[in-house]
């Protein structure tokens, strides 16, 4: 996979954790994975077509979503509801729609799909052929993970 795929999802994971939570980020060591996904307790799935295509995941536990929330909206946020998962889906949204723009600034345009949230760790979430670079990310609020599966399309 290319740097220049990869790229543009730490830099906006790192923007956007940073401006959301008012937190410091940093990353840990980058490993390539091919086999599939067991999901954290709550991951939002993206879904990416045009010159790059495949997924990017954001995986974190009950307790980092709970409070990235709380960051996020300035109210405690004690129980992962709805509203929860509305905004971590969105937190989502917001990299990858900054990634994606990076993206086509490089020369590879394409479009995301709406977010989708699984709550309950240990599902197993393929990626079919394309092998993952899998970024950690750590705030004072927990560890989030990326998980950025893309290949080039002609």
């Amino acid at each position: 996979m290319k740097a220049e795929f990869v790229n543009p999802f730490v830099t906006s994971a790192f923007q956007v954790l940073q401006t959301e939570t008012k937190s410091e980020v940093t990353k840990g060591n980058v490993t390539l994975q091919d086999s599939p996904l067991v999901s954290d307790e709550v991951t939002v799935l993206i879904g990416v077509v045009g010159r790059v295509q495949g997924l990017v995941l954001y995986g974190m536990s009950e307790k980092t979503a709970k409070g990235i929330v709380s960051a996020m909206t300035g109210e405690t946020i004690a129980v992962f509801d709805n509203l929860a998962e509305s905004a971590v889906a969105e937190l989502g949204n917001v990299v990858t729609g900054l990634a994606s723009g990076e993206l086509e600034q490089a020369g590879y345009p394409c479009k995301i799909a709406p977010p989708s949230v699984v709550v309950g760790r240990g599902t197993s979430i393929s990626t079919l052929a394309i092998k993952r670079l899998v970024i950690p990310l750590q705030t004072r609020l927990g560890d989030l993970t990326v998980h950025v599966a893309l290949r080039e399309t002609f």
